[in-house]
């Protein structure tokens, strides 16, 4: 191999190589034989390269490169020469120069590729891709999508050490404890009947790190969650874990927000919205349906309920009596929408709840609806002037109980910005969201469940409510939303092991319980914790979000596929007797 080590990359060759002897190494990308001259397209890590067989050369050299075939890795020596006038391809930065082949080794031949490697936009099985990850990620834009995401990370860990904090590895097997999904068991050898854990994330063990005095703490945490399967999950998956001590819930807004538009700037040619806007929980679905707000367009929830409070129109009037709300968006340039249409979006907003939309078009001739003849002039007028909708828009309306109000319209709200393509692709719109509820109520468990998780702090003032009106205490969390998208979630920490007690108490855990599954971490709270908070970035989705990828699982080097499967491994798979012997387990399989 020494003597076919590369001297340049494919993709580094430029006009001020041009009379350079190099030597490269790569992948045959493309083949085109014009009879005389034979092109070949040179590919590596770095990008493509125009290599030419000419038979003046050597007509060996030119018959061994008649056998080569697309995907054979090969090495060849050659002159960086200048294109031809009018043969320059300004498609690629090595588009000015081609290199003239003296001399051709072939690695390794390959066999026909089960799907083609040089198409950049590939239409084929995902499964297929899968169980040849190893073909796909040869691609150039699966290439990009690693090396972005090496250059988050590394982006990421700069930032932090820069300020302080330390990159401390927590492990891997633990104990199972609740995290809102199922755990991962990892059953134990030497101690027959008892089992680890696969971590759902590193929450208790980082705050465990502040008590042992870190103060500043951060790893880029792989972690592991037993759910059913879901299009957009995976069973295992990265975030950059986080924690302080002595901070307040800003504090560690303004550090995110610092290193988020640090990494858009720095990784991506995309521009940000600054400074990211901050919103309550209740706010967030009062104006958008939703938690999760894509900002990068209007659309917003107009409150009608207040105009149609005395509507003769029963089928609002009623719905307002019973404490529930009016609710309005304005589809924009959508009037000219038939009859048709106008029932596909009721339709739509019936799949969450509502019992249908509606319509109210603004046109030339006036206002075109059906339910127009039930609603007073000034009733319409009043519908108009409040949402700001102008000749031409579509207003859709809701009528029902909040909950299914703001879901049945912030998703219809979703759906009408993606369909109008409302989103400007290139922005992104990065959104606080704060003061979730601390907790709520399972209706079919008759229990209080956490909102985020057992160890957020309650908001001070509303530490009372806890005995009086557990439903209504505000938490001091915060997640950040981009885009439409949830990217973080985190929370100023409990750090009091009274306060602590009470919220399991709270949450219906007896005094053995909570010793058996959170002991350690309260014995710790009782030698001097410090007051401290955190956050979690999921690192999967804010590379898929930067890529302007659909899925997690194009930004994942070898991801599972929907259903939670390697389909390249065939994992989940079987193990042997022996070894189910030697942890003493037997397989006992539900009856069909």
């Amino acid at each position: 191999m020494s003597a076919w080590k590369r001297t340049h990359f494919c993709g580094e060759l430029r006009p001020e190589h041009i009379g350079q002897m190099v030597r490269l190494n790569g992948w045959v990308h493309r083949l085109r034989d014009l009879g005389g001259l034979i092109f070949v397209d040179m590919r590596d890590r770095t990008g493509l390269v125009q290599v030419v067989f000419d038979p003046a050369i050597g007509r060996a050299l030119h018959a061994q490169a008649g056998e080569l075939r697309v995907e054979y890795c090969i090495g060849i020596t050659g002159e960086v020469r200048r294109r031809r006038p009018g043969a320059e391809n300004p498609k690629l930065p090595t588009g000015e120069i081609e290199v003239f082949a003296h001399s051709l080794m072939v690695f390794n031949p390959s066999r026909t590729p089960p799907f083609p490697l040089n198409e950049e936009r590939l239409e084929v099985d995902e499964n297929l891709r899968l169980k040849y990850r190893y073909l796909d990620l040869r691609r150039p834009a699966m290439y990009r999508r690693l090396e972005l995401r090496h250059r988050v990370v590394k982006y990421i860990r700069d930032f932090l050490s820069a300020r302080g904090f330390l990159e401390v590895e927590t492990p891997i097997l633990i104990k199972s404890t609740p995290e809102g999904a199922r755990d991962y068991l990892v059953p134990s050898r030497l101690y027959p009947g008892k089992f680890y854990a696969l971590p759902q994330s590193p929450q208790q063990l980082k705050q465990l790190l502040m008590v042992a005095g870190v103060e500043r703490y951060f790893q880029i945490a792989r972690c592991f969650r037993d759910e059913d399967p879901r299009a957009d999950r995976q069973p295992e998956f990265t975030q950059l874990d986080l924690e302080m001590s002595f901070v307040e819930r800003d504090d560690i807004l303004n550090l995110i927000e610092e290193l988020f538009i640090g990494i858009v700037k720095e990784c991506t040619s995309k521009r940000v919205l600054k400074p990211f806007p901050r919103l309550t929980y209740e706010e967030a679905l009062a104006r958008y349906g939703t938690d999760k707000p894509d900002l990068r367009f209007g659309m917003e929830l107009v409150d009608l309920t207040d105009l149609l409070c005395e509507t003769s129109f029963q089928a609002f009037r009623a719905v307002i009596e019973t404490g529930g709300v009016v609710k309005a968006i304005v589809m924009p340039g959508c009037a000219s929408y038939s009859r048709k249409e106008w029932d596909e979006l009721g339709e739509f907003v019936k799949r969450y709840g509502a019992k249908g939309l509606a319509p109210l078009a603004l046109t030339d001739e006036g206002i075109r609806s059906p339910i127009a003849k039930f609603l007073s002039e000034q009733e319409l007028q009043g519908i108009v002037a409040r949402t700001g909708a102008q000749v031409g828009d579509l207003i859709g309306i809701v009528a029902d109980q909040p909950k299914v109000v703001h879901d049945a319209l912030g998703r219809l709200r979703q759906r009408m910005g993606e369909r109008l393509q409302l989103a400007d692709p290139n922005l992104m719109a990065f959104t606080w969201v704060l003061d979730f509820p601390l907790l709520e109520w399972n209706e079919r468990e008759n229990r209080w469940d956490p909102t985020h998780h057992p160890f957020t702090a309650p908001r001070e003032e509303d530490i009372p409510l806890l005995d009086s009106d557990p439903g209504k205490v505000r938490a001091q969390c915060y997640d950040l939303v981009c885009n439409g998208n949830e990217l973080a979630s985190g929370s100023i920490r409990i750090h009091r092991r009274d306060l602590q007690d009470k919220i399991f108490h709270l949450l219906g855990y007896t005094d053995a319980e909570i010793k058996e599954r959170f002991g350690h971490l309260l014995e710790a709270f009782e030698y001097g914790a410090p007051p401290h908070g955190g956050i979690a970035p999921g690192i999967d989705r804010l590379v898929m979000l930067l890529s302007d990828d659909e899925t997690i699982r194009n930004v994942i080097a070898f991801p599972k596929n929907t259903a939670m499967v390697d389909v390249m491994f065939g994992a989940p798979a079987p193990v042997s007797e022996e070894q189910l012997r030697e942890l003493h387990i037997r397989i006992v399989l539900d009856e069909e």
